[in-house]
């Protein structure tokens, strides 16, 4: 009996074209050739086959008896340990083979892994690394490395390449020279156009290089979405960054997520992850968008659920969840204005925090003194002694070395005279709530108090991403907080980074010939959700408007129309499988079938409002919705001579693709 593993393999052998350099080299590294490589790095753009490229070197290593472990720099933490805790057994299995896919999105443990990791490997250990951008040149420059490091930047395929995994793809012959000029050699488009197969590719239009055409080529490659609940896993997985059963689980609560979950596993272009399912980044956009071209309503409903079940998560999960799901949420609202004004969305310079150690503070001071001065390095001190617990030191993950820290402090009403007379910040923000609405007793305020980061300071930042992410996180699930405070010393070009987010109090305190900007927000009138909700709502961009060209053309619709109308009786069957269902009427439905057929009757009762379209009107009902076996029986029961109805069929069926289209293009009326 062979193994599905194995079968795998074999199909990844019998579908794989090209990269034989990289292959033969690494084979002889596992054949322990002594001249081989010890660490191959394959990059280049996104779709160029380097997961692919990984998987069938893992089927080597996997046929040689070697341990495998493959990470996903898509996922990997920001700290380094818990990098080496996932690949431990490089480290001490002997023969072991280390993969990272995605290494892009970890790219800022380059200098740590060169220095620090792979000198530890175990003996003949290998590790293989593949992301979109190159090595940094001083590790390729390096003597030290010349020998052990392989570099690939993997090219597209040549022509003989390409037509060959569309030979064995069983591409029909007269559609290659058509799918070869619109894939250029792109082993995305290629492999999309091959899972497609030759049913896809019957229209000369599909293979137009452009953004539309990649459109139609993905709904080719979903097929036809089974259910209406098939539709909406897809809007989910689009949109999440990344999707697990629990959590189509949670936004579809009236569906079996299971199943759908398995479908969207199967489809090509989906990847499975630690963390779930994971769209290649190029289908998840060119799917994202047709979605919300085509069903705009449908899209934005399913963002509002998704953002609903991070911010429940953002309260109720542990602790070490929260900056995944910090960074999930926004991630729904990347590509809005306010998210681009606060976020850098940047990996370079990674960092990751821990808490204030004793051994931290002259670091920590040295720091204050050099962006803000020796005043403000005094009330570091004094804020690290009344409350060690609300420091962060941030520290380089390549080096480990320290290069920020903040405080975020928890101060209870009321407030003491000790802290007041220190700190003309805090004072500045009590002095704010007492003119406002005052913190009642039991209540607390939290103030962001201290980010500081010399060689970045008070620019966005992965600093204050990160500590805007645990000050989010701790409001979210704080009781009795009163107020938040950010502090920027740059008061007015913070103001509009801030504006619509949070309010500027006017008050301006100096510390030692600095002044300082406060801004807040009550979260007894706006709670952290609804905040949270706003915010974000600010971020989104306005949805495209509803009118454009339609997904097929004008013949195609009409005789899709056509089509629906033919297969009226099989409402389960044959409608419900209507290329009609698979248009721009059917997007926003919640129940295709009985929405689309609702509509057709509205449509054609609709045509006798206009006296030209009464026979018109008559005809179509005689003749699809009174259950007449024959044209020539509702010719009868409407007491006309067979021709005279068929003309009055014609132009009723002219009349209602008119109309449909017309709602097609534009929307409802």
């Amino acid at each position: 009996m062979v193994s599905v593993g194995e079968r795998l393999s074999r199909a990844r052998v019998r579908a794989f074209i090209g990269r034989d350099e990289e292959i033969e080299r690494f084979r002889e590294a596992l054949a322990g050739d002594p001249a081989a490589p010890f660490a191959f790095y394959a990059y280049g753009p996104g779709g160029i086959g380097k997961s692919t490229l990984l998987r069938r070197l893992a089927d080597h290593a996997r046929a040689a008896g070697r341990l495998l472990v493959e990470l996903d720099g898509r996922f990997v933490e920001r700290d380094p340990a818990a990098f080496e805790r996932a690949a431990g057994p490089f480290l001490d299995v002997p023969g072991t083979v280390l993969f990272v896919d995605s290494f892009e999105h970890c790219q800022w443990l380059e200098s740590w892994l060169w220095h620090h990791f792979l000198p530890r490997a175990a003996d003949d250990a290998l590790v293989v690394l593949a992301g979109r951008r190159a090595p940094q040149p001083q590790w390729t420059a390096d003597p030290a490395w010349a020998r052990l490091l392989h570099v690939s930047e993997l090219e597209p395929f040549t022509a003989e390449q390409a037509r060959g995994l569309l030979v064995a793809s069983d591409i029909r012959p007269e559609l290659r020279d058509r799918v070869l000029r619109f894939a250029g050699g792109n082993p995305l488009a290629l492999s999309l156009a091959a899972a497609a197969g030759s049913a896809g590719c019957g229209r000369e239009e599909i293979w137009a290089p452009s953004a539309d055409v990649l459109r139609t080529l993905l709904a080719g490659l979903i097929g036809e979405v089974p259910t209406a609940s098939h539709r909406r896993a897809l809007e989910v997985a689009a949109q999440a960054h990344s999707t697990s059963e629990e959590l189509l689980a949670a936004v579809l609560p009236d569906e079996d997520a299971h199943p759908l979950f398995a479908w969207l596993r199967d489809l090509p272009f989906m990847e499975s992850t630690r963390r779930g399912l994971h769209p290649h980044d190029a289908a998840r956009e060119t799917l994202a968008a047709d979605l919300r071209w085509r069903a705009p309503n449908a899209f934005e409903t399913m963002r509002r659920r998704l953002a609903d079940e991070y911010l429940r998560l953002l309260r109720e999960a542990p602790e070490e969840r929260v900056w995944t799901v910090t960074d999930e949420l926004f991630y729904l609202f990347r590509e809005g204005e306010t998210l681009a004004r606060l976020r850098t969305w940047s990996r370079e310079d990674e960092v990751h925090d821990r808490p204030l150690h004793p051994e931290d503070l002259d670091v920590v001071l040295r720091m204050a003194e050099e962006a803000e001065g020796p005043d403000s390095a005094a009330v570091v001190r004094y804020w690290a002694r009344r409350q060690p617990e609300a420091f962060s030191v941030y520290r380089l993950v390549s080096t480990g070395r320290v290069v920020a820290f903040t405080a975020r402090l928890v101060l209870a009403a009321p407030p003491g005279p000790e802290d007041l007379a220190a700190d003309p910040v805090v004072a500045a923000a009590w002095r704010y709530t007492d003119a406002t609405a005052p913190v009642r007793p039991g209540e607390h305020i939290g103030v962001s108090r201290f980010t500081v980061y010399p060689e970045r300071y008070q620019v966005p930042s992965r600093v204050i991403d990160l500590s805007s992410s645990r000050a989010q996180a701790e409001a979210a699930r704080a009781r009795g907080r009163a107020y938040g405070f950010a502090v920027f010393r740059d008061a007015e070009t913070w103001a509009a980074r801030v504006r619509g987010t949070l309010v500027d109090t006017g008050a301006r305190p100096a510390v030692g010939g600095h002044t300082y900007g406060v801004f807040g927000v009550d979260w007894r009138q706006e709670p952290v959700e609804a905040w949270l909700q706003r915010f974000i709502s600010a971020t989104q961009v306005p949805p495209p408007v509803a009118s454009g060209p339609s997904p097929i053309s004008r013949t195609d619709f009409d005789r899709a129309v056509r089509e629906a109308l033919a297969h009226w009786r099989d409402a389960d069957g044959a409608f419900a499988a209507c290329a009609l269902l698979r248009t721009r009427l059917a997007a926003d439905c919640t129940e295709p079938v009985g929405e689309v057929r609702a509509l057709l009757r509205r449509a054609v009762d609709e045509l006798a409002a206009d006296p030209r379209g009464v026979r018109a009107r008559e005809a179509l009902t005689a003749g699809y919705f009174s259950g007449a076996p024959t044209q020539e029986a509702a010719a009868r029961r409407l007491g006309l001579p067979y021709g005279t109805y068929r003309r009055h069929l014609r132009q009723g069926l002219d009349l209602l693709c008119e109309v449909l289209w017309e709602r097609e293009l534009h929307g409802s009326p």
